[in-house]
């Protein structure tokens, strides 16, 4: 399609937006895009409908069928509700948990998506104000509910919203369920198929009595309360990053024991602006810069952050010489699995059907770990709903230690079916306290972790491309990888691929191909060297980025090698970015 008829298809949809049924502040700025001489804006707002990806909906708040607003909000609930009724006919009331984070429009998309769901027919437990995500997970099975709808967009720039899809087991929507929503929303021919009236009689509030059930749950995770008596004053810095965690992050390690919880104020006002940061997410350094500010001047022992919707966990800590030094995503699943194994093992509960799991995309130190420890591991895909599937499939014949990935996400418990930074934080409190009792800090258990396992670093690099030519563009770059695979990277021959698009495995070595056991295909390729090196590729499923993981291995003989370790990661970091082309 050329650009002029790409122009004219996006006119004709845009028009459909004039008429009355849609408000007039919406109708005056789809006029405004229809009449203005550059197109730009009418094509990214109209050249495609959103569609669900690894989390749901998503995308830059403002009137088109690509924009989060009320109306595409509006039919993906429509959906949604047509769908449940299809799927649960024998129920005399289907029941669902909304809820919302702080960012602007997301009360009152929640109240739509209320308004529409009781509108239905179907009741629906409301959130009475902003909460964390993985809390809303918590609520659907603990009410027996049989889906859920979180209005979030998680840690992404201020302009975007979005919307999470839960199915009755607390997990975000998979297939059949996700492709059977969109098919529904599909037939949403025009915006008078959507039931906006509510029917306040199925609206139901919940609040305080949820949140106290949610952390008297989380409590039940702790492994040793004793450690955390003998270092109930550890001097803990703990930024929300304005974000809902404010809610119950502070509140669960208080209720852990904790009493030296030191706040960063400015970031304790729930803001979707986000005021004090460019980002709000704690993977990036400069959203921790007034926690680590905080912290030097406090002299604290250890940082917290977690993202708006408070499912993404952010930790700072000192090493031995004081300086604070940011813990990465897959340290962070490191530390906490093998805190987690470790514990249970000392505590005699090891039965031998203990599992964990961890993304494709992340650190292969963990499945290292987990066979010393005599506990198996499974790989899933990226994306948390992925990891309930997995622990779904295990329900009768396995028990879940923890699971987590690369991009800042960990849950340590099977009550609740999506990454959760409130136990997250909690517990990585109590492994600092396990640390201190020690003589350790988290460099110090990282190294040792090197030490026995082996040593791995990895980075993950972002390529954005927004817009519809940077799909084009993103969608040209995976043909590329596949059709031109790298022979080596960073000086190690590749020696086996696996492409998850059609989950073969090709052994470049025998020539041997065999299929992947997977739930589903997806487009992600991975590199092997044969010094054990790890490249990952995968178009994001949420942002208009492309994503590399790269992870490289050495050997540490001493804990003293650990920064030579580091020398040379680097180097074969960059000079596989060469080979990439990044």
């Amino acid at each position: 399609m050329d650009n002029k008829e790409l122009i004219k298809e996006c006119e004709k949809k845009a028009q459909a937006w004039l008429s009355e049924d849609y408000d007039e502040a919406t109708r005056q700025q789809v006029k405004e895009m229809l009449e203005a001489e550059d197109k730009t804006n009418l094509i990214e707002a109209f050249y495609k409908d959103l569609e669900f990806g690894t989390g749901g909906l998503r995308g830059i708040m403002g009137p088109g069928t690509n924009r989060m607003n009320i109306y595409t909000v509006g039919a993906a609930t429509q959906g949604l509700a047509n769908y449940l009724k299809e799927a649960f006919p024998e129920l005399p009331q289907i029941s669902v948990v909304v809820g919302h984070d702080v960012r602007n429009n997301s009360d009152l998309f929640a109240k739509t998506v209320a308004n529409i769901f009781s509108a239905n027919g179907i009741k629906v437990y409301l959130f009475q104000s902003f909460q964390p995500t993985p809390e809303l997970s918590f609520a659907i099975r603990h009410l027996g509910c049989q889906s859920g709808v979180n209005v979030t967009a998680s840690h992404n720039p201020k302009e975007y919203n979005g919307y999470k899809a839960y199915w009755a087991d607390g997990a975000q929507v998979l297939a059949p369920h996700d492709v059977n929503i969109i098919n529904h929303v599909n037939d949403i021919k025009s915006v008078k198929d959507i039931k906006f009236e509510g029917n306040p009689e199925l609206i139901e509030i919940i609040g305080d009595k949820m949140d106290q059930e949610f952390l008297a749950a989380i409590k039940t995770l702790s492994l040793d309360p004793e450690v955390i008596k003998r270092h109930a004053d550890l001097k803990i810095v703990y930024t929300p990053i304005h974000g809902t965690g404010v809610k119950l992050v502070p509140a669960s390690l208080k209720n852990y024991g904790f009493t030296n919880i030191i706040h960063v104020p400015e970031q304790d006002i729930p803001s979707g602006d986000f005021p004090t940061v460019v980002s709000p997410n704690p993977e990036v350094p400069s959203a921790m810069h007034m926690a680590i500010e905080r912290a030097k001047a406090t002299d604290a022992d250890v940082i917290f952050a977690s993202d708006p919707d408070a499912d993404r966990i952010g930790c700072v800590a000192r090493d031995k010489s004081g300086e604070y030094v940011m813990i990465n995503g897959n340290q962070i699943v490191m530390i906490l699995l093998n805190y987690i194994m470790l514990r249970n093992r000392e505590l005699g509960l090891l039965k031998g059907n203990e599992y964990v799991v961890k993304s494709i995309v992340t650190t292969e130190t963990i499945k290292t770990i987990a066979d010393a420890q005599g506990v198996a591991m499974f790989d899933s895909y990226t994306g948390f709903k992925w990891i309930a599937a997995v622990i779904r499939d295990h329900e009768e014949t396995g028990r879940y230690l923890g699971g987590g990935e690369e991009s800042y996400g960990f849950l340590a418990e099977d009550f609740c079916r999506d990454k959760d930074s409130v136990s997250a934080i909690s517990l990585m409190a109590e492994i600092a306290a396990w640390a201190r009792d020690r003589g350790m800090t988290y460099m110090d258990m990282l190294k040792d972790i090197y030490l026995q396992n082996g040593y791995s670093h990895e980075e993950v690099i972002s390529v954005v491309r927004p817009g519809k030519t940077g799909a084009d563009e993103i969608k040209q770059m995976m043909v590329n990888y596949r059709q031109n695979p790298p022979k080596t990277l960073g000086g190690s021959k590749v020696v086996a691929i696996k492409d998850y698009s059609d989950l073969n495995e090709y052994n470049l070595v025998s020539g041997d191909t065999t299929k992947m056991d997977f739930p589903a295909t997806s487009n992600v390729l991975q590199f092997y060297t044969e010094e054990g090196n790890k490249v990952s590729v995968r178009p994001s499923g949420t942002e208009p980025k492309i994503k590399f993981y790269l992870e490289v291995k050495d050997k540490m003989n001493t804990v003293d090698d650990y920064e030579a370790c580091n020398e040379r990661a680097a180097a074969k970091i960059e000079a596989i970015k060469k080979d990439l082309g990044i």
